[in-house]
């Protein structure tokens, strides 16, 4: 819960928003999203841990709709902020937290040893 709190506060964060993002670097925002999918593939695999450890037996695509609802609250967040960005963009940012929660609780389940 911690980790996703740090997390939420980060991506809504203008002044991170721009440190990881800047224009001026080539493809700026194909890099953003790749560490979308490994900032949510951490989150992701830290969830399906939590599960796992307490006893609750969770699908890899359960963890993945999690996250992408987590993703989702970032996007309503960040759509109340500027930069704002078009609704293409919000929905992939969804997509990249669904994929990134599959691959973290996909790395977990792999990792767990009934």
């Amino acid at each position: 819960m911690i980790v996703a709190v740090i997390m939420f506060v980060l991506a809504t964060n203008d002044t991170v928003y721009n440190l990881t993002s800047p224009t001026t670097l080539y493809m700026h925002e194909v890099l953003r999203k790749i560490y979308s999918v490994i900032a949510f593939a951490l989150v992701g695999w830290l969830a399906a841990r939590a599960a796992l450890a307490s006893g609750w037996r969770t699908s890899p695509m359960t963890v993945a709709w999690w996250l992408a609802g987590f993703s989702l609250a970032i996007e309503i967040k960040q759509m109340l902020t500027p930069p704002d960005e078009s609704m293409a963009w919000h929905i992939f940012d969804v997509t990249c937290g669904w994929v990134g929660g599959w691959i973290g609780a996909l790395i977990a389940r792999r990792g767990h040893v009934p």
